[in-house]
């Protein structure tokens, strides 16, 4: 991987929401090949105590689509949406994240009839919300989340992909999906339709103390398998150390994508709740 500056990078962060303190941190990199870094992401903790205490902390990462420069500029627009729509919505977290998104979607076709040089541009977009010891997510494309408890990564999103489509009709397996040659054909994304259909888990996900939410695009999937993800997250202290480990291993091996992790924990906060009674 480029020795070069990383196209962004977040800071480790903690906070105390209540019992339940969270730390986030990401990382993203072109990689080996690409001419440019077409991912895009964000950990965001807002400043105004009352939207943080009322939305949590948003963790977002995007894979844009659409050759050079149109899709790191639809990556990017994604993120910057559904960050600025879903903290200025007065509706609940989930509702509020669906209309970021849908939001993001408008902006991006906006984005592309205005200039078209962006004409076919997209982006897939995954984003997750942890408040109170509970998770929110909405999901574009094949950008994931995993969940990592106990040393084991488990994936919390399905790929809206040709080779999942593929899947579900009992077609392939999933270990065949994984080096089929139409993997990288998304059904789903931001910017290719007027109309987007934004998956999202039924109910919030209740999160235990010392588990951590995982998002990354397909660039690091393909390049570090599910058994690894959970191994280095536990391995790592902090969410900051665990993104640059990642990044590490990725680095070692042959990836042509962009690569981008994200990775949001809580913490065991007992002590300082014992503490503040």
């Amino acid at each position: 991987m480029p020795q070069d500056k990383p196209k962004a990078t977040g800071e480790f962060h903690c906070l105390p929401f209540h019992q339940y303190p969270v730390s986030a941190s990401f990382l993203t990199d072109r990689g080996h090949v690409r001419p440019i870094n077409e991912d895009s992401a964000a950990v965001v903790i807002p400043a105004n105590q009352t939207a943080m205490y009322a939305k949590g902390v948003l963790v977002i990462v995007a894979d844009g689509m659409g050759g050079h420069e149109a899709g790191e500029i639809a990556s990017g627009l994604a993120v910057d949406t559904v960050t600025e729509h879903f903290y200025a919505s007065r509706h609940d977290i989930q509702k509020a994240l669906v209309e970021a998104f849908l939001a993001a979607n408008s902006a991006i076709l906006e984005r592309a009839r205005r200039d078209r040089k962006m004409a076919g541009m997209g982006t897939t977009c995954t984003a997750a919300v942890v408040l109170n010891g509970l998770a929110y997510t909405a999901h574009v494309g094949d950008s994931r989340i995993y969940l990592i408890r106990g040393g084991r990564a488990y994936r919390m999103t399905q790929d809206h992909s040709a080779t999942m489509e593929m899947v579900n009709q009992g077609l392939i397996t999933l270990a065949e999906a994984n080096h089929h040659e139409e993997r990288n054909v998304i059904l789903r994304a931001m910017g290719t339709h007027e109309k987007l259909e934004v998956s999202t888990w039924r109910e919030p996900f209740p999160l235990q103390a010392g588990d951590a939410l995982m998002l990354c695009t397909d660039g690091l999937y393909e390049t570090i398998d599910d058994d690894e993800f959970g191994q280095l997250c536990t391995a790592s202290p902090t969410p900051e150390q665990a993104c640059a480990a990642i990044m590490a291993v990725a680095a070692s091996r042959d990836g042509t994508d962009n690569v981008t992790v994200a990775v949001v924990r809580v913490e065991d906060g007992s002590a300082q709740g014992q503490g503040a009674a």
